[in-house]
């Protein structure tokens, strides 16, 4: 991949990393409940999702999921019922001490929030639709292509990481506003919705016409 090539996708990797979608929505639920420095874990996931979409179509398995209906409607209605569990889970979540104001507090562990943040990029087809019909329109094929495929990942990885980092710090802020358990239990039932309604826009897509 040459100069070129690599800025191009660069512009289009933040403009893929800033768009509203469920990776915004777990980094910013993360940040609210959790504050930046534990939240931000829920990003280590997302991007490892990224890697997990990249892998899956630098192998060709993502040319399976986009020619066979039977698997696309697997890995489809896969995303959206964890989509949809997430947000009835947040929805239906105590309002209790938030992390700002309690640093112990049991609340969901490190690598769980990474294995969340992993699940909701990686089994979401939307995502692997996009890889097939994107990342090959910047392969030069007559270049080795694991490297250029490395450099795709990591170039995806830096936006999400930079982007999701500022919805993160963001949400996180909120956390000194929020000191009554109503406000807390309205801020949980938002990003509930928000989980349910991204599930529904995945059951709604449609993958291009072959």
């Amino acid at each position: 991949m040459d100069v070129s090539h690599w800025l191009t996708f660069f512009i289009a990797a933040w403009a893929i990393s800033i768009s509203p979608g469920p990776g915004a929505v777990a980094a910013m639920s993360a940040g609210l409940n959790h504050g930046f420095k534990r939240g931000y874990f829920t990003v280590f996931g997302l991007v490892m999702g990224i890697w997990t979409q990249l892998l899956v179509v630098s192998v060709g398995l993502g040319a399976v999921v986009a020619a066979s209906n039977t698997a696309f409607l697997i890995v489809k209605w896969a995303g959206v019922v964890y989509m949809v569990w997430l947000g009835i889970a947040q929805w239906r979540a105590r309002p209790g001490p938030l992390v700002a104001q309690y640093a112990d507090a049991p609340f969901m562990r490190r690598r769980d929030m990474v294995l969340r943040g992993w699940m909701i990029n990686a089994v979401n087809p939307k995502g692997t639709v996009f890889m097939l019909a994107v990342v090959p329109q910047f392969l030069l094929l007559d270049q080795a292509l694991l490297p250029q495929y490395l450099l795709i990942g990591a170039t995806l990885s830096f936006a999400d990481l930079v982007v999701m980092a500022a919805y993160t710090a963001m949400a996180a802020r909120l956390l000194a506003a929020l000191r009554k358990p109503s406000h807390i239990r309205a801020m949980n039932r938002t990003f509930g919705s928000l989980f349910v309604l991204a599930g529904t826009l995945l059951a709604l897509f449609k993958r291009p016409a072959l």
